[in-house]
């Protein structure tokens, strides 16, 4: 069954297994070091090891590890970022181009908003496939055999003469591209625990922000010198790279004796028992709410802010990247100060109320009762509602892989799947109105939002595990 995660005991006498994660009863927080720290290339028989030479004081030693240690986490953090930020530079690197490739293919713009859902749907999916298979081969070789896919598939996209291969490339590009979302979230499991887990995701997720800020604004630049095509020959090149980068750099995270043996079965049985877990099951659905409304916004707002209020491409861009910043910061002050000072689940809490709050105002302004209303209140509704997610999606993910040690792989495909099917789920709906109306977004988006809260009170009931925890005091 799920763990409650914190404090599940590791075996340490399998050679190379990672060491325990996060602070132990009994351990000094200060003193406290995650093995997340020392990185995926703990695992790796073929890393250089920190020796001492004859004659080298023990404090000159030390100094030299600690180095080595700081560079290999950064290493690591740098790496899985990048696979995290894939998925945005995939998606929002696209953006400005949307009603240009309406115009390019000669169709509408409901069917050229599938493109992002495909793709959107492919990652789903692929998550079921890509986690169990990390969980029995280890992350490694799935995640170079997606990467590789990615890649081929994003070049063919660049190619695609009519909507409907476009929108069958997209979701090639989606299956292939899950194996980064999936894998990565293992790896930060298979490293961490406990809120030092909370607080790498909102590092995670400072790297991976700088995406949404630079695609948008790379997408609006690339459509000054070339048309669409371009953008994904760009897309290929990133993915070139960031295979390379994994190939040489991002080591094996899963010991052979933490590995599934089972086939598919297994993994069937494996995955009813984590949905099984009401609490799980509460974070899962919450957080694939939750990122729900953040696609409405993501699927929407090229039109609403272009071709309802005029913006240019380059203006979208500015405005994306402001609040994809929103985003950036909230997720920091997430990690640095809230993590470990509050619980995890008022922070979550309140990052939803915020939504809903952010969502209402939204309809009430597109629905006209506070009368015509130009594209800056709007914008600031959608920077204050980007903003609070920097507080909500870390934290789904944390709770939820916090029960899962023992099957990280199969949870994170769990968690991405349900995001990203429920997402693919909105993007079609927020356009079925047409072009001329921003209400189907807001609608999508308070609908969602309530719903994500409904989920964390009824399912997660946060106030009666704070109430045990209490209690065991």
């Amino acid at each position: 069954m799920p763990e409650s995660g914190g404090g599940r005991a590791q075996r340490t006498d399998v050679p190379g297994d990672i060491p325990p994660s996060g602070n132990r009863p009994g351990t000094d927080e200060a003193s406290a070091v995650p093995h997340g720290d020392a990185g995926a290339l703990a695992v790796d028989p073929a890393a250089p090891q920190v020796t001492a030479p004859a004659g080298l004081p023990e404090p000159a030693l030390a100094g030299t590890a600690a180095k080595a240690t700081r560079r290999t986490g950064l290493l690591v953090t740098l790496v899985l970022g990048g696979l995290t930020a894939l998925p945005p530079l995939s998606m929002d690197m696209y953006l400005p181009a949307l009603p240009a490739v309406t115009d390019s293919l000669s169709a509408p713009a409901a069917t050229i908003q599938l493109t992002l859902t495909a793709c959107l749907a492919g990652m789903a999916l692929g998550q079921l496939v890509v986690g169990p298979m990390s969980d029995r081969w280890g992350r490694r070789t799935p995640l170079l055999l997606g990467m590789v896919v990615y890649v081929l598939a994003t070049a063919i996209c660049a190619l695609a003469p009519t909507a409907g291969l476009l929108i069958g490339f997209r979701l090639l590009q989606g299956l292939a591209g899950a194996a980064g979302i999936v894998i990565a979230r293992a790896v930060v499991r298979d490293l961490y625990d406990g809120v030092e887990m909370a607080r790498f995701f909102s590092t995670l997720m400072l790297i991976s922000g700088v995406a949404p800020i630079v695609a948008p604004l790379i997408g609006g630049q690339v459509l000054r010198i070339t048309d669409w095509r371009g953008i994904f020959v760009v897309l290929t090149a990133v993915g070139i790279a960031l295979t390379l980068v994994v190939w040489k750099w991002l080591h094996e995270t899963l010991p052979p004796a933490d590995r599934h043996t089972g086939g598919v079965a297994d993994a069937l049985r494996t995955m009813r028992g984590l949905l099984a877990d009401r609490v799980f099951t509460g974070y899962m659905v919450a957080g694939g709410l939750a990122f729900a409304v953040l696609f409405a916004y993501i699927s929407a707002s090229p039109f609403v802010v272009q071709e309802i209020y005029g913006a240019s491409p380059q203006t979208f861009s500015l405005l994306f990247g402001l609040n994809s910043i929103g985003l950036i910061v909230v997720g920091q002050i997430n990690g640095k100060l809230l993590v470990g000072r509050i619980s995890l689940d008022k922070v979550l809490g309140f990052g939803l109320a915020v939504i809903v709050l952010a969502a209402v105002a939204l309809l009430l302004m597109t629905l006209g009762v506070f009368g015509e209303v130009g594209l800056f209140p709007v914008a600031a509704g959608l920077f204050v509602l980007m903003s609070a997610m920097g507080l909500a999606m870390p934290n789904t993910n944390a709770q939820a892989l916090m029960r899962t040690k023992h099957a990280a792989g199969s949870a994170s495909a769990l968690l991405g799947t349900s995001s990203f099917l429920i997402g693919a789920v909105a993007s079609p709906l927020v356009g079925i109105a047409g072009e001329d109306t921003a209400v189907p977004m807001a609608v999508v988006q308070v609908v969602c939002a309530l719903a994500a809260v409904g989920c964390f009170l009824f399912l997660c009931r946060p106030w009666q595990r704070a109430g045990r925890e209490a209690g065991a005091l």
